[in-house]
């Protein structure tokens, strides 16, 4: 059964296709519109997505009726009483031009997934374990703002349930994006820059923050309807970087009370995290202390969920490989290319195979150089136009990570640039390193990948394990997609991109 899921209509919109247990694609409507998390599915990615077969059913992440009482609920009426697009043949019409596009999803029969579970469903489904604790942490969804679930295989089909919850307004989501438009910044998009800039900020006016803004941090509830932003006077004359210190530093408290609380339910000692706030790597560095193992996957906000609601209409166990599911530029992986580039001019973009679905750029799209020059982090944030206080990632062969980070613990799958370690050498590699010490770690098992092979090559005449890498765009663009991307990539920014 081929099944065809949607998540649409706030924001990152995207698209998956499964085929019984195997993920056939998975993109995202940005990279397809070229409009930075775009909220709509777009006739060039259902292109793509049917390129794989007609659909049996579309599966959608949420319930569209459970939608309008949050939109109530929180005072957004217009929003609540605009019926123009609420039923999904009405959005279907209005987003996709193509008739054709609309005639095959139009025909089938869909189903409406609750948002939460949607979220749960695909992190559990494309995990390696028979049963997990499943944690899901977002800004807010339908009703539900943090849920913890028991997940388990009965019959080779997966069962949820629900253990705890959170619901709206009480959101650590939210409160991180509050604190983000504090900040200067953009909301629902620029949370990870803040997550950055905590770095350089002090704890000075943390317990007034908590006392100010947390009714009560085990059951995560606050004071304030911090949807409408957050009322705190005492820090009109704080820095920036002060605010955004104690924002992290509130946010990682309530995470763990919150994986304090799944624990103690004693369901598994292995821990699926999915949501938005899955998201924050410098949270994640801690998830070990509360589970033995631990498996979050690489797109775990809202766009992962078009592919939790293909799972959860499915009900199987997915076969998971890796993130390479998205618009496919063909060829070989131009190894050799991208090494004369690194050996000359120690900077350069890649553009090859299927994009990486989830919001990091893991090889296939990405700006890669040389992490051990003390100019390279400035040269690389000048060409993607970046805060230059702003961290770079290294990505590392698997089987010497030891050797140069702390790596925290219960993370058996590292591959995706989910959590931080303190660099063992941060005067060896200065591009890749934070100014706290930390780095935020992606490794390479021998998996056959054109990445794996560069880093291969790249020690060999080098003796480095490792490369800077970033996502191939400049800041407020999505990432390169198509071959069309990577010329015009070219010619604005002068920086060559092998494919």
């Amino acid at each position: 059964m081929k099944i065809l899921g949607i998540s649409a209509g706030f924001h990152d919109a995207a698209v998956s296709v499964i085929d019984n247990s195997e993920i056939l694609f998975a993109g995202h409507a940005e990279r397809y519109s070229k409009v930075k998390n775009d909220a709509h599915i777009n006739d060039a990615l259902i292109s793509d997505a049917l390129g794989y077969g007609n659909p049996d059913l579309v599966a959608y992440y949420e319930r569209p009726w459970i939608k309008k009482l949050q939109q109530l609920q929180s005072g957004q009426y217009h929003e609540a009483f605009d019926f123009k697009n609420f039923t999904l043949d009405q959005y279907l019409r209005k987003h996709l031009s193509v008739s054709v596009h609309q005639e095959r999803l139009l025909r089938c029969p869909r189903r409406f997934m609750s948002h939460h579970l949607s979220h749960a469903a695909a992190g559990f489904q494309t995990s390696p374990y028979t049963k997990a604790t499943v944690v899901v942490i977002d800004a807010i969804g339908e009703l539900d703002t943090i849920s913890i679930y028991g997940a388990e295989y009965v019959n080779d089909r997966a069962k949820y349930t629900k253990l705890w919850g959170q619901r709206y307004p009480h959101s650590i989501g939210l409160f991180y994006s509050a604190m983000t438009d504090r900040v200067g910044l953009k909301a629902g998009e620029e949370e990870y820059i803040m997550m950055g800039m905590s770095a350089y900020g002090g704890q000075g006016l943390g317990d007034l923050l908590k006392r100010r803004l947390v009714k009560d941090e085990h059951a995560v509830t606050f004071k304030q309807n911090l949807h409408i932003g957050v009322d705190a006077d005492f820090m009109d004359h704080a820095e920036n970087e002060d605010i955004a210190a104690m924002s992290q530093d509130l946010a990682e408290n309530l995470i763990y009370n919150v994986m304090k609380r799944a624990r103690d339910f004693r369901w598994s000692s292995n821990l699926v995290y999915m949501g938005g706030v899955a998201l924050n790597c410098l949270a994640n560095r801690n998830l070990g202390k509360y589970f033995e193992n631990i498996w979050i996957m690489p797109n775990p906000g809202d766009a992962g969920s078009s592919l939790g609601a293909a799972a959860l209409a499915y009900g199987g166990r997915l076969n998971w490989r890796s993130a390479f599911l998205g618009h496919d530029i063909d060829g070989c992986y131009p190894t050799n290319d991208i090494l004369d580039c690194l050996l000359s001019d120690c900077i350069v973009g890649v553009a090859s195979g299927r994009a990486e679905f989830g919001p990091r750029a893991l090889g296939n799209r990405s700006l890669l150089a040389d992490p051990r020059g003390n100019e390279i982090k400035d040269r690389v944030n000048e060409i993607k136009r970046r805060q230059k206080f702003r961290p770079f990632a290294p990505v590392i062969l698997e089987e010497l990570v030891d050797q140069y980070f702390d790596m925290p613990g219960g993370w058996t799958d590292t591959r995706y640039m989910q959590i931080v370690g303190r660099c063992r050498r941060p005067d060896l590699f200065p591009a890749i390193v934070h100014v706290d010490g930390t780095s935020r770690i992606q490794t390479v098992p021998p998996d056959g990948s054109g990445i794996r092979e560069l880093l291969e090559k790249w020690f060999v005449i080098t003796g480095c394990p490792m490369l800077l890498n970033t996502s191939l765009n400049i800041r407020g663009e999505p990432m390169v997609n198509d071959r069309a991307d990577t010329n015009r990539f070219e010619q604005l920014y002068k920086v060559k991109v092998c494919s």
